[in-house]
């Protein structure tokens, strides 16, 4: 059960920070990327507590291609099967079939400091 509320609660903490950063950085976000948001703070916050303290260029990296792959694989399915438009980067150079670009996976390198700070609090808060 304990491993059960601390999913709930990293899940519900990563799904409104990553839609607070959509809001902030576009001006609204989509219901889908709170389940993202969710799902990929959840995997950080499992990873950056499994590798420990230190380690911060590697955690920033790890973190980095991992957000990028879970929005590309999103945006593969949500954009380009479903055809539901959430987001397009086509306008964006060096963009990968509109669905992710490196400008976006250079912020994604930076905000995975925090999240690795946030992991880390959340973890002795919860145990």
């Amino acid at each position: 059960m304990k491993k059960i509320l601390e999913f709930i609660i990293v899940f519900l903490i990563g799904g409104t920070l990553y839609s607070i950063i959509e809001v902030l950085y576009r001006s609204y976000t989509h219901w889908t990327m709170f389940i993202a948001g969710g799902l990929i703070f959840y995997f950080l916050y499992k990873m950056f507590n499994y590798i420990g303290r230190g380690h911060l260029i590697l955690k920033c990296l790890l973190g980095c291609v991992f957000i990028t792959s879970v929005e590309y694989i999103a945006g593969a399915v949500l954009n380009l099967m479903l055809e539901m438009r959430v987001w397009d980067y086509s306008a964006k150079p060096l963009n990968l079939y509109g669905q992710i670009c490196p400008a976006n996976s250079v912020w994604w390198f930076f905000l995975s400091f925090p999240a690795s700070i946030l992991s880390f609090g959340i973890r002795k808060r919860l145990h």
